[in-house]
């Protein structure tokens, strides 16, 4: 074998060897004591250790191995009505700070504010301090003794567009801590449908999960004025019949495990928090200092509110903390003593609940609710009957064409199945290395690919079938059969790669899939068909002395 040759073969023996790593390794030569065994080495090659390995390697999409499909539309509206709200209370605190006096402030659409100024000759004066406040995004105009505030409709599109963004990102962090393998999260449908794509594999929970993504998450602690009181009415008796504006009254609910309690109790709490979910660093699920089977939820704070909340319990030791969840209070301990960074959420939380709960602090608050559009669950089974059918289905495809090829080109078309195994291997193994995951339309990619290898061989061999019939040597009708098909291979193969990109770029789940089994596929047959088959036929011609006088084919 001349020494070109032979480099080639070891170039493709070694290309060879690494994806049969990629798929069936990793391998463990120790045994349990650390030496090396030729049982440890053995126990690496049986059949079930080869199939779980290559389980773990080729990870499946939801439509094969079974799990839910949801889209969620992002209630976007939500968000421009917080950012309107908290406009509002920041226009009436500027004006009442400044001294202008107004009868009325309120917010009669999304994005609109008006207020109802005494005097007229303080519309200007008003206008500035609350148009520097709001900034560029909102417009300012006043009718007689009333300022109308509106949000313009760019800053309105980015305020709901940045809502779609942020509670992606932050479904996908509940995503992942829940644990769920290789999620698909993107934004779904036309640009303002506000629409998010969530594919969970191997999700046997659903409803689990539903529930994390749209848990609420608002913690609050506030000092408390006054309580507990029996009712709410009786709340509000307490502090004269009339809430002040910069208290609340909030409910209380019974702990579980305490059957004496009262179901409701109402607390008079102040209006501004000492510290909110914002300031959390990290919140974990620990078993309740009580005992039993109860969870409680232990948080810490960053630097900053840490600092604010032991100001805060320094100055009220000897009074009530209300710890406040989504608007209701868990607890309403007495402050013992200045507590810096450290607090827990009482409650009778089981286990998944208390974990669950910590996750959704840890994540934060989604900034708009969502609703869910569509829900689809894939059972394992029916995975497993399209694995098992795509399977079947290719090789059926790959046995129909070995035989045709090897009846129609002889021991030519010997060279043909070597490059077809050699390219499904390598794309198999080109997808683990780039991480895809396989889905039904990826296995009609591989099914694609079969048929374009296979098309790219008799290119090659009836290039060289016409040169024989002009009466060129088996050598030289090798050599310009792979000459005069590369441009087509190489062109077929570039387009169609080409549109695989576009597939990829502007197509999601499945379709991505799709896209990428394709282009590695695509990639793998370049290789085979060209560099692999050439070898393989300068290798037949060099046994036969160089210069054969005949090549079945």
């Amino acid at each position: 074998m001349s020494r070109k040759l032979r480099n080639r073969f070891l170039l493709i023996g070694g290309v060879t060897l690494i994806a049969l790593y990629l798929l069936f390794g990793p391998f463990q030569f120790r045994d349990a004591s650390g030496r090396i065994t030729a049982q440890a080495i053995a126990a690496n090659f049986t059949p079930s250790r080869l199939k779980k390995n290559l389980s773990e390697n080729i990870k499946l999409g939801l439509d094969l191995r079974g799990g839910s499909h949801l889209i969620l539309q992002v209630q976007t509206d939500d968000a421009v009505r917080s950012i309107t709200a908290g406009n509002l209370e920041k226009a009436r605190s500027i004006l009442q700070q400044a001294g202008i006096k107004f009868t009325n402030i309120t917010s009669p659409a999304l994005g609109r504010i008006e207020v109802d100024l005494e005097d007229s000759a303080q519309i200007e004066d008003a206008k500035a301090r609350i148009t520097l406040d709001f900034g560029p995004g909102w417009t300012a105009r006043n009718e007689g003794k009333r300022l109308i505030f509106e949000m313009k409709d760019e800053e309105m599109r980015d305020v709901r567009e940045r809502a779609t963004e942020q509670a992606m990102r932050i479904i996908e962090q509940r995503i992942n801590a829940f644990g769920v393998a290789e999620p698909t999260i993107a934004r779904h449908g036309p640009a303002t449908g506000y629409q998010i794509l969530l594919q969970l594999p191997g999700v046997d929970d659903p409803e689990r999960v539903k529930n994390l993504i749209r848990a609420e998450s608002r913690l609050e602690l506030k000092l408390v004025h006054s309580g507990p009181y029996p009712s709410e009415e009786a709340a509000r008796q307490a502090v004269g019949g009339t809430v002040p504006p910069d208290k609340e009254i909030l409910p209380a609910r019974e702990r579980r495990r305490d059957p004496a309690a009262p179901p409701v109790q109402y607390y008079v709490v102040e209006k501004t928090p000492v510290i909110t979910g914002d300031d959390l660093r990290n919140a974990q699920a620990v078993p309740s200092q009580a005992g039993g089977t109860v969870y409680e939820i232990l948080f810490s704070l960053r630097p900053s509110g840490a600092e604010r909340f032991y100001t805060a319990t320094s100055a009220n030791i000897g009074k009530n903390l209300a710890i406040i969840l989504n608007n209701e209070i868990k607890s309403a301990p007495v402050i013992r003593d200045a507590i810096r960074d450290e607090g827990r959420i009482e409650g009778d939380f089981t286990k998944e609940e208390a974990e669950d709960l910590a996750l959704t602090l840890r994540s934060g608050a989604l900034p708009a609710r969502v609703t869910y559009l569509e829900e689809r669950t894939v059972g394992p089974s029916l995975g497993a009957d399209s694995i098992r059918q795509g399977f079947a289905a290719s090789i059926a495809g790959l046995a129909a064409i070995t035989i045709f090829m090897l009846f129609y080109y002889r021991l030519s078309g010997v060279n043909a199945v070597i490059g077809l195994v050699l390219n499904l291997i390598l794309l198999l193994a080109a997808m683990k290395i780039v991480g895809a995951v396989l889905t039904l339309p990826g296995i009609a990619g591989v099914a694609l690919t079969i048929g374009m290898a296979v098309d790219a061989n008799v290119l090659i061999f009836e290039r060289i079938r016409e040169e024989l019939r002009n009466g060129k040597v088996p050598a030289s009708a090798v050599a310009l059969g792979f000459e005069r098909a590369f441009t087509t291979i190489f062109d077929t193969n570039l387009t169609t790669i080409i549109a695989a990109l576009f597939l990829f770029v502007f197509g999601t789940g499945p379709i991505r899939g799709f896209a990428v089994t394709l282009t590695a596929g695509l990639i793998a047959n370049f290789f085979t068909a060209i560099f692999v088959s050439r070898a393989i036929f300068s290798w037949v011609l060099e046994r036969q002395g160089g210069r054969p006088e005949a090549l079945s084919i």
